[in-house]
């Protein structure tokens, strides 16, 4: 049985949750047995999951779309898509960085969180492919305004974390700037 914390939704991903517009659709990258999907299915948002493993997918209600694929080794399965709100964490492929970003609809919210440098001095992930490089994440965000963004050592679990809240402006008159609240 996995561990509790695992189940929980992550702190991060809760504390941004509100930038998501109302009854946004969402889509959780490498979402695993989708503590993500749930947490935002109960906050009235159409979610979305994608994994590798068909075993993490089995256990998810039928009423979530899911997808099961390689997106390390295959087509990137949501081409022409875009999502209110895109969820990655504990993940890092480079090569996908720009599909993910593209796939945040305007109005909508980035919410990506992962391990960061400094990691390999205290355990897994260690290999630098796994690893954020410091600021990695604000220059893949680049097209998107940063709300939040974070990048140090965190306790209980000791890990280092990259992490950003970022939004797709919609191109909104300037008179009323967007309130994106903290």
């Amino acid at each position: 049985m996995p561990h509790q914390d695992l189940l929980l939704p992550s702190e991060w991903i809760q504390r941004w949750s509100d930038l998501v517009p109302s009854g946004g659709r969402v889509l959780d990258v490498a979402c695993g047995a989708g503590r993500h999907l749930f947490w935002f299915a109960g906050r009235g948002h159409q979610v979305t999951g994608v994994d590798r493993s068909a075993a993490a997918l089995a256990g998810l209600p039928a009423d979530f779309e899911t997808l099961e694929a390689d997106i390390e080794n295959g087509p990137w399965p949501f081409e022409g898509r875009q999502f209110d709100a895109v969820v990655v964490t504990n993940y890092l492929w480079r090569p996908l960085l720009p599909r993910i970003v593209a796939s945040v609809a305007p109005g909508g919210v980035l919410l990506y969180e992962t391990f960061a440098q400094g990691q390999e001095t205290i355990g897994k992930p260690s290999r630098p492919d796994f690893l954020l490089q410091p600021g990695e994440l604000l220059r893949a965000a680049a097209a998107l305004r940063v709300v939040a963004f974070e990048d140090g050592f965190m306790e209980d679990p000791a890990r280092f974390v990259q992490r950003i809240a970022a939004v797709r402006e919609t191109g909104a008159s300037h008179l009323a700037p967007p309130r994106h609240p903290l």
